[in-house]
């Protein structure tokens, strides 16, 4: 049985990669190695771990050759305010993917790309209080 799950993104700058999402609200919980530069972080908001993994160690340490190239995967961020979101974390470097726009009649979405181009989607529901 399956008794706890996380997403791992894999970084070529694990600290910066690191910065933006700790600016996003995620604290860190875990780190290897315990001192120096890690290999692997892994962070905590809202009861979602993520991880992020150096590239290059990864490959060094297990012999997997994972790849930055291509997006098979993206981590969708439901939230209050897609279009102040969205200006904020360009605001931080991230990359502009796709402009916040209506979707559905009832969703307010937008990709932005982290700063390894991981996909971010921003998502918010609106509702009759507004946007």
């Amino acid at each position: 049985m399956i008794r706890g799950f996380e997403v791992r993104l894999y970084s070529r700058n694990l600290q910066t990669t690191q910065r933006f999402y700790e600016g996003l609200g995620f604290a860190e919980t875990f780190r290897y190695p315990g001192a120096g530069e890690p290999h692997h972080v892994e962070l905590t908001q809202n009861n979602f771990k993520l991880g992020i993994v150096d590239i290059g160690k990864a490959s060094a340490d297990h012999g997997f050759a994972a790849s930055l190239g291509g997006h098979t995967a993206e981590l969708v961020f439901w939230n209050d305010d897609t279009d102040g979101l969205f200006a904020t974390l360009i605001g931080a470097g991230a990359s502009v993917i796709s402009e916040p726009h209506d979707w559905l009649g009832r969703l307010r979405v937008a990709w932005i790309g982290d700063p390894d181009a991981n996909p971010i989607q921003l998502v918010q529901e609106r509702t009759s209080r507004g946007r």
